[in-house]
């Protein structure tokens, strides 16, 4: 079967090849006359202020993909997101392992202990979290849109949403007609690693034009591309995933509608796909697999009633996300010694949020709500040694090889009211302030009945007999508590009906943190740092301006927008030295300033040419010495992200028959290179750190080529044509010793999809 699809795909490309060009030399007619009837460019409505509005009329930068455009590029995941969105990284090292950075606003890649500065939403659920868990990569099939926000959204998205905010929101059942569509996917990635993913849906109404239910259904299949040299186990890094999600809409009148939807992911890679080149190209090494497997149960009920000039709407969403977050930290001591960390988390989530929309065409549009969030998280803490290494040693006192083992609890809590105004000056000029008063709390636990050990210090030391056991007592942590303001105000003038200029203010912030081991010191080095409290809110405000244009009834579109970024008071993580704990602080300030585009253009009949791009320029601007020596930073040090990142794509669409029409479509993607973390380490100052490095600039290139007919669709595609194998992500942490990241290998396939 791999060579079968491989050489179909071959061969579907080649003829393609000939194809294009004949199409483009038959080319005819402009793409202005072209434009006028075709739905591919009708202007985007995105609903990024909780309101239906047109993607130019908002004063903000949003890149919005519709379920074709995901499908037709094959992106199922965040990493595609990121190619396409200017301004924007995806650090994602390995399966379920993610972190965004958007306008260059990351001290590392991995936010590792801190909250993320971009949050993620599927509809109502926010699901992004610190940096140093496990984040699901969920399925993107059959959404009604992708919306990514960038700049802070502090007013209408709270805390966590300090760089921007993703919107993943689902498609609503249909009340009137039956649907049912399927899209499979077999790739290629080298040649042998098949990878395999099922997606489907049905739609179907159950009281015409009152009730409909809507199913979705997923499946993925992927052999591994890594190879662990200690485990001994090739195309390491398979992964495994399945889910779905029913969503039943209830409209018993043209006032009232009620959506009930749930949803389940189980995501399971079985290694990490960091790897470590000096071994060879997709080799890791690590004495057990890397383990971030996820599962998702999320539930949600979402009302709305139209009264006479507003909508109220009421979304409460309860969710349990059980992760895991196995991890081998042997080359902390480089492999002297077996440590490795089993930290197995359990979260249950509540958000209710209320909110009161009024009917767009009155002189102010305005938008009032509440919001309430709450998170309890469990964490059943395991590190281990091996019982073969116990053995020879001859260290005794342990049941099995877990020689610390413990559990803790976290309770997280936002509360916030939030408005947001648009005064209609007149019909070209509009004036849109928002305002969000939240509070929030956070304290954690120990629980009683677990044990440490001293078995770090007596197997360093070369000790043996019987380990000193000691338990675990229950502690009850500071609560970190903050109550902000945060603030937008935003001046938009249309200047044509083809130009829209805007300029903004907003503001964004983190909750605060307490660090869970504050005042601990080192049991291996007395005299390394002493672990600080944690870290306060940071403080960040956003200066943009922007132009929206949209000439040639959409055959010509551009995005423009300028900004200036203060980021104060900064949240950083580092790491001690001696023993890998990680802690939280603050330090001085950091400036972004940057330009973002995106370009549309349809030149001649059936040629599509999108660009999309950010220049950037972010670096730490004030520390003083005490900041630089317990963060590692230093001024002038660029933060972790590229001064250049963007892509282009050219796609032509051609008649290939009366009923069938054909496109061919490639896409250039470009990222610079940025370091990983701070130059220095923590706690000795102009010491550089021995894990401190740049990714490389690359470039990745992604062709299709397709056929479609009525209501099917056939593409061969190749990602990573050239097979790139650049560095694109370096863990910030030396306790791995496979710390960087790298695309996904040249990978060849057929996608095939269908719409009843």
């Amino acid at each position: 079967m791999k060579k079968i699809l491989f050489a179909v795909t071959c061969a579907a490309a080649v003829t393609a090849g000939s194809t294009y060009a004949y199409a483009q030399a038959a080319g005819q007619s402009g793409a202005a006359e072209t434009a006028k009837d075709d739905p591919l460019f009708d202007e985007i409505i995105v609903t990024a202020t909780r309101r239906n509005e047109k993607l130019q009329d908002v004063p903000l930068s949003i890149t919005a993909f519709s379920q074709e455009k995901l499908t037709e590029k094959g992106i199922v995941g965040y990493e595609g997101l990121a190619h396409e969105t200017p301004g924007v990284v995806m650090n994602r090292p390995t399966q379920n392992f993610n972190n965004f950075t958007a306008r260059g606003l990351a001290t590392n890649g991995y936010n590792a202990n801190l909250q993320s500065t971009v949050a993620i939403y599927i509809d109502e659920l926010p699901i992004s979290a610190n940096g140093n868990s496990t984040i699901l990569d969920p399925n993107l099939y059959d959404v009604e849109r992708v919306e990514f926000l960038r700049g802070p959204q502090g007013t209408l998205f709270g805390s966590g949403s300090l760089a921007g905010a993703v919107r993943i929101l689902n498609k609503n059942p249909d009340l009137d007609e039956f649907e049912a569509s399927a899209l499979v996917d077999y790739g290629l990635t080298g040649s042998d690693s098949l990878r395999q993913r099922y997606n489907g849906m049905v739609n179907v109404p159950i009281v015409d034009n009152e009730l409909a239910l809507r199913v979705v259904a997923f499946r993925r299949d992927e052999d591994g591309y890594v190879d662990n040299v200690l485990t001994g186990v090739e195309d390491a890094n398979a992964h495994k995933s399945w889910g779905g999600r029913a969503i039943l809409l209830w409209e018993p009148t043209e006032k009232l509608s009620l959506r009930l939807m749930a949803s389940h992911e189980d995501s399971k890679p079985e290694d990490s796909s960091l790897v470590n080149p000096a071994l060879g190209r997709n080799k890791r090494n690590s004495e057990r697999p890397d383990l971030f497997n996820a599962n998702l149960d999320n539930y949600n009920a979402t009302l709305d009633y139209q009264f006479d000039g507003a909508t109220l709407t009421s979304s409460s969403t309860y969710s349990e996300f059980d992760q895991t977050f196995f991890v081998d930290l042997a080359n902390t001591f480089g492999f002297t010694i077996p440590f490795r960390l089993d930290a197995s988390a359990y979260d249950k989530i509540f958000v209710q949020e209320t909110r009161i929309v009024s009917d767009p065409g009155e002189k102010i549009d305005w938008v009032i709500g509440g919001f309430y969030y709450y998170k309890r998280r469990d964490v059943d803490y395991e590190y281990r040694a091996s019982e073969e290494f116990l053995a020879a040693r001859g260290l005794t006192g342990l049941d099995g090889d877990t020689y610390q083992s413990f559990g803790a609890h976290t309770k997280s809590n936002e509360l916030a009211a939030f408005g947001e105004l648009t005064y209609h000056i007149s019909d070209d000029l509009w004036l849109t302030g928002g305002l969000r008063y939240g509070s929030t709390d956070v304290q954690s636990f120990t629980e009683e009945g677990g044990y440490n050990s001293n078995y770090l210090a007596a197997a360093l030391g070369g000790l043996t007999g019987p380990l000193t056991i000691t338990p675990v007592v229950a502690a009850e942590g500071d609560k970190a508590k903050a109550s902000k303001l945060s603030y937008k105000a935003s001046l938009s003038y249309r200047m044509s009906q083809e130009v829209t200029t805007y300029a903004t203010i907003s503001t964004g912030f983190r909750s605060p943190i307490v660090n869970a081991r504050a005042g601990l010191s080192s049991v291996v080095d007395p005299n390394d740092i002493i672990i600080p409290y944690g870290a306060s809110s940071d403080k960040l405000t956003n200066y943009e301006v922007g132009l929206k244009g949209r000439w040639l009834n959409g055959a010509l579109t551009a995005n423009l927008a300028a900004y200036v970024i203060d980021w104060k008071n900064i949240q950083v993580q580092a790491n001690r030295v001696s023993d890998s704990v990680q802690f939280a602080t603050n330090i001085g300030a950091a400036r972004s300033k940057g330009i973002e585009f995106e370009i549309a253009a349809s030149p001649a009949e059936g040629l599509d040419i999108n660009l999309n791009g950010s220049f950037n320029d972010s670096k730490v601007v004030s520390l003083t010495p005490e900041e630089a020596a317990i963060s590692g930073a230093v001024e002038g040090a660029q933060l972790a992200s590229p001064h250049f990142q963007g892509s282009a794509t050219v796609k032509y669409s051609f008649d290939v028959s009366d009923d069938m029409q054909g496109f061919a479509a490639g896409t250039i993607s470009h990222v610079g290179s940025f370091p990983g973390l701070f130059q220095n380490v923590p706690g000795r100052p102009n010491q550089q750190s021995p894990t401190y490095g740049f990714t490389e600039a690359f470039e990745n290139v992604n062709v299709q080529v397709g056929v479609s007919k009525d209501s099917w669709m056939l593409i061969a595609y190749a990602e990573n044509l050239f097979d790139n194998s650049d560095i694109t992500y370096v863990h910030p942490e030396n306790f791995l010793a496979s710390r960087f990241g790298t695309l996904r290998p040249r990978t060849v396939g057929l996608r095939f999809s269908y719409t009843y």
